[in-house]
């Protein structure tokens, strides 16, 4: 990640001035101030979420960031479980869609047809098995444990602050972003 000459105003007044950051892979950083000092702003902005600024802040090429709002959002109509699985959404959709292919292999009788689905499936079992998704569901249910997170069918609506920033973090770590931001 590099900050170059970013500088963030709420109206007149400048919150942060003339920042230049670098962050390198592995590096392990904290933003220490006082209230107000605009250490969520300046993680806000390394994070994308805020946009309105001066000068330049950029994430690495091909790496993606993570990041935890002091008072993260769950989605209400989804049990924890169900907020959990957003976060292997698009995985899970690899699998499924694998699954859907074995399921017409005995159906289709054209060789083209067949030819394509075999292809495809080859594709997702490369896929499959580089992001090693057959284990999907034991890792989360694992990452789940591991952050000793409330029953999975509890409903995100009756959790405390501290169980939703949990179910919040475990999201943010089974997805796995190149840079982590917690704010």
């Amino acid at each position: 990640f590099t900050m170059e000459s970013m500088t963030k105003k709420h109206g007149q007044k400048e919150v942060l001035k003339d920042i230049w950051l670098s962050f390198y892979p592995g590096a392990k950083i904290g933003v220490l101030g006082s209230n107000g000092a605009g250490k969520s702003t300046l993680l806000r902005i390394m994070a994308g979420v805020d946009k309105e600024y001066d000068g330049e802040a950029r994430l690495t090429q091909g790496f993606t960031a993570g990041y935890l709002p002091q008072e993260p959002q769950l989605n209400p109509e989804k049990d924890v479980q169900g907020n959990v699985e957003e976060a292997v959404a698009v995985r899970r959709k690899v699998l499924d869609r694998y699954n859907e292919i074995s399921m017409q292999l005995g159906e289709v009788t054209d060789e083209a047809k067949l030819q394509k689905l075999y292809d495809e499936m080859e594709r997702l079992q490369n896929e499959i098995d580089t992001n090693n998704l057959w284990e999907l569901d034991r890792q989360v249910e694992v990452a789940m444990t591991v952050m000793n997170l409330p029953p999975g069918d509890a409903e995100v609506s009756k959790l405390s602050g501290g169980e939703r920033r949990r179910v919040a973090m475990c999201k943010l770590l089974i997805e796995q972003p190149d840079l982590l931001l917690l704010d």
